[in-house]
């Protein structure tokens, strides 16, 4: 499988739970979904990875988190692509049922607000959907 790949420095370790920080590194600029990666920003990074290995990282212990560009493709699509085109969808059939600009507005925002919120509601089924390994 083909992954994405970024250097880091495990911060803390918890229950199953090890939070990596990522330096965004020169590597990003030739990945053609750096505008749509957080981890692609300059600046750093937690990444907080599920693993049943998490006693035997320390933290300083420098690791390579990735994730499949499959699964990266999923999480751009539920962040970014989907809420536009709700926000788009809902602002247009206001238009067509006749709303005038102020309640079309609001309309997308609260449909915006709302898949944010089912988002939220379904994390833990995404979370298991979509995740960063952890590699020495």
């Amino acid at each position: 499988m083909d992954r994405i790949e970024h250097s880091g420095v495990v911060k803390r370790v918890g229950a199953e739970r090890v939070c990596v920080e990522i330096t965004a590194h020169g590597a990003c600029g030739s990945c053609k979904a750096r505008e749509a990666c957080g981890l692609g920003e300059t600046g750093q990074k937690i990444v907080e990875i599920r693993t049943p290995a998490a006693a035997t990282y320390r933290p300083g212990d420098r690791v390579t988190v990735a994730i499949t560009r499959g699964m990266g493709a999923i999480a751009v699509l539920l962040a970014y692509v989907v809420p536009f085109v709700v926000l788009i969808g809902v602002v247009a059939a206001c238009y067509l049922l006749g709303a005038g600009d102020g309640a079309a507005g609001l309309a997308g925002l609260g449909s915006v607000v709302l898949y944010y919120g089912i988002l939220w509601l379904l994390r833990r089924k995404i979370d298991n959907a979509i995740h960063f390994t952890i590699s020495e």
